[in-house]
């Protein structure tokens, strides 16, 4: 599909028009802006996920009152004050749904809205779901967060949102009588109490003040009952005196882009010189270069990049159809790629999703069978139309290390461990979200509509990685996609004998549920594990000792009860393993073998000979059953002579400084005795 318009030049739209951003009308509600704070001390860092050196902070400008990337402002030339961030620290601008959802959490909670058209930022912190830091005029306002008891959105101001509040409004809120006491995270009773508002329920996030103090707490109890109360009425969580007021200077989207404009070139020139450096180069600089185009923000900025870099160069832009994508993403691809004047290439799943799902259940964040046949099958038939007229197929991705800690040590560029001749290219790997949009608003690019509809993840609308608050929008956006996946969980669940909630609450989105997921399931009632499906751990061959139409012989099993976790913790002690989350396969070479193992059950062993093959497959199966009935006894970890191994959650794991001499497997009590463990 070829369009008739042009493609862009690398510059400025223009200086003086307004750009289609979180204030644009034409989107969702108001688009409310976005601004950026000041880390609460009451806020405890969540525990770092990521190197100690990553970019954890931006600046803000008090003179201009916007964010900025870098400490000097190009529109006063001043420094700006250094805002810290919890990690992974990939803030973003809030888009007009999430800018309306707190707007009514305000409104509900303390009758008033103080943020008005301020640009607000939100950064994403450790949670259940959906959890953001609010960001405002350089200050750590609160944090909006999707609670997953009540299945909604709650907000709960920071003490620098407290003092804020407190000048607006007198709901939600319990004043104290003046004493001497330390009120940091105390439990307070109503003999402290000087009033508290009629509107506070039990469970409330309130504003607490007393005297010169203000902060935040939550209720015990509801207003009526506090008198009477025979123990706490509150409990403060944190209140002081300091003096917190927002910024008198207003700011807009075409402010923030101004102050950031140098950044903004640079890291877009540099991101350019990555892609031309790559494809230029000798073996390369003949072939056609290729987009990972999946009509998200980054790919989005990826092809603008490419298509500036490569002006004289064949680009052309993969998309691959799902046959799960949101209709919006469809739609925009193919839209984008005409008015760009961008050959669209549209491969689609031949295996469908709803096919499939019957024989092996909803995917899972563990579990993730679905790309392997829906998006891998797919990408696979795309490198090999590609590869068919070149040595190589270059392929430019928008993968960003902030997106999560899978991607957190992703190179410039690498060649693909699962196909053969890809070379994948990573130019906006360093770039935060935050950087990403601003370079859409400052190109002025058309972006996929969901963003301003609440959605962070616009591939597929049934993802078990989407959080339940996308969830709860896709009900409301797509009333019969949601119907339909909702539809079969249910009966699926009342086949595994699992509750209703099990699936209302998201659940389902687990192989093995994570401590916090169990923890909720306690706290709720809800039962956490099938009762009536059989788990144990199995290995049974599928296909015995056979040729390969590529040389030597395979082995093919299937693996029932089993954890990829557990399996890719342990393969070290047979080769060198490559794990994909994402894809669900793992792969353990060795100088003349390959084994894979897919998230789904299926076990593949491939070597030179029968008896190579034989040998590995017997080994690999040893080296399963140790992993899935280890106790943790850590007799291995006396035996092994580098310390590459661990008791971890329970069980014993092998690092990368293995050796393989094989003494751990020898000394094993789970192998010695496997003929009699049930």
């Amino acid at each position: 599909m070829v369009s008739m318009k042009k493609g862009r030049s690398f510059s400025d739209k223009s200086k003086t028009s307004p750009l289609k951003s979180v204030n644009s009308s034409s989107r969702v509600n108001k688009a409310l802006d976005s601004k950026i704070p000041k880390r609460d001390p009451a806020q405890k860092k969540p525990a770092q996920r990521y190197a100690s050196n990553e970019k954890d902070y931006i600046f803000w400008c008090m003179d201009c009152n916007v964010p900025l990337i870098e400490k000097g402002c190009n529109t006063c030339g001043k420094e700006g004050n250094k805002i810290d961030l919890s990690q992974p620290a990939d803030v973003r601008f809030c888009s007009p749904y999430e800018r309306s959802v707190l707007h009514d959490l305000l409104l509900s909670s303390f009758a008033y809205d103080p943020l008005a058209e301020r640009v607000v930022l939100l950064n994403k912190i450790p949670g259940d779901d959906k959890n953001d830091e609010v960001i405002v005029d350089g200050l750590f306002f609160g944090t909006l967060r999707f609670d997953m008891q009540r299945m909604d959105y709650v907000f709960e101001p920071s003490v620098s949102g407290a003092h804020i509040l407190q000048v607006y409004t007198n709901q939600k809120t319990v004043v104290l009588k003046k004493n001497s006491r330390h009120l940091n995270g105390k439990k307070v009773n109503y003999d402290l109490v000087e009033s508290v508002s009629s509107d506070v329920r039990s469970n409330d996030i309130i504003l607490v003040r007393s005297s010169n103090l203000t902060g935040f707490g939550v209720a015990y109890c509801d207003a009526k009952d506090a008198p009477s109360a025979d123990g706490p009425v509150i409990r403060v969580r944190k209140i002081d005196s300091q003096q917190v007021s927002l910024n008198p200077k207003n700011s807009t989207m075409d402010d923030v882009i101004a102050a950031n404009v140098s950044h903004i070139r640079l890291i877009g020139k540099n991101a350019m010189n990555t892609i031309k450096g790559i494809a230029s180069q000798k073996d390369y600089k003949d072939l056609p270069v290729n987009v990972s185009f999946s009509g998200g923000k980054d790919s989005l900025v990826v092809l603008d990049l490419t298509l500036s870099a490569l002006k004289n160069r064949e680009v052309q832009a993969f998309f691959l159809n799902t046959g799960i994508e949101f209709p919006e993403t469809v739609k925009f691809a193919h839209n984008y790629c005409w008015d760009s004047n961008i050959k669209l290439i549209e491969k689609k799943a031949v295996s469908d999703f709803w096919e499939n799902v019957d024989s092996f259940g909803p995917p899972a964040k563990d579990f993730r069978w679905c790309c392997k046949i829906c998006k891998l099958a797919p990408a696979n038939a795309a490198i090999e139309e590609c590869l068919e007229k070149a040595p190589t197929c270059i392929t430019v991705d928008g993968k960003r290390r902030y997106e999560s800690f899978s991607r957190a040590n992703i190179s410039t560029s690498e060649k693909n461990p699962f196909v053969p001749g890809q070379l994948n290219i990573f130019p906006i790997k360093d770039w935060k979200a935050i950087e990403v949009w601003l370079y859409i608003y400052w190109r002025k690019l058309d972006y996929n509509p969901l963003y301003d509809l609440g959605f962070e993840r616009v591939g597929c609308y049934l993802c078990p990685a989407a959080l339940s608050a996308e969830y709860k929008r896709l009900k409301v956006l797509h009333p019969q996609l949601h119907e339909r996946w909702e539809s079969f969980l249910m009966q699926w669940a009342e086949k595994n004998g699992l509750s209703d909630k099990f699936i209302e609450h998201g659940l389902w989105r687990w192989k093995e549920l994570p401590p916090k997921m169990l923890k909720l399931c306690e706290e709720m009632g809800i039962s956490p594990s099938a009762s009536v499906s059989d788990s144990s751990f199995t290995i049974n061959i599928t296909s015995g000792i056979s040729p390969c139409k590529a040389g030597g012989y395979s082995i093919e099993a299937s693996i029932h009860g089993f954890s990829m976790k557990r399996t890719s913790d342990v393969m070290n002690i047979i080769g060198k393993t490559v794990f994909s989350e994402e894809l669900g396969l793992l792969m353990v070479r060795t100088d003349s073998s390959a084994v894979k193992i897919f998230s789904s059950g299926s076990l593949v062993v491939n070597s030179e000979n029968k008896a190579a093959a034989d040998s590995l497959f017997r080994e690999v199966s040893r080296q399963l059953l140790k992993a899935h009935r280890c106790t943790g006894c850590g007799i291995c970890l006396k035996v092994c002579p580098v310390n590459a191994i661990a008791i971890k959650d329970g069980y014993a794991q092998i690092n990368d400084s293995c050796i393989r001499c094989g003494k751990c497997t020898d000394s094993c009590v789970v192998l010695k005795y496997a003929d009699k463990l049930s």
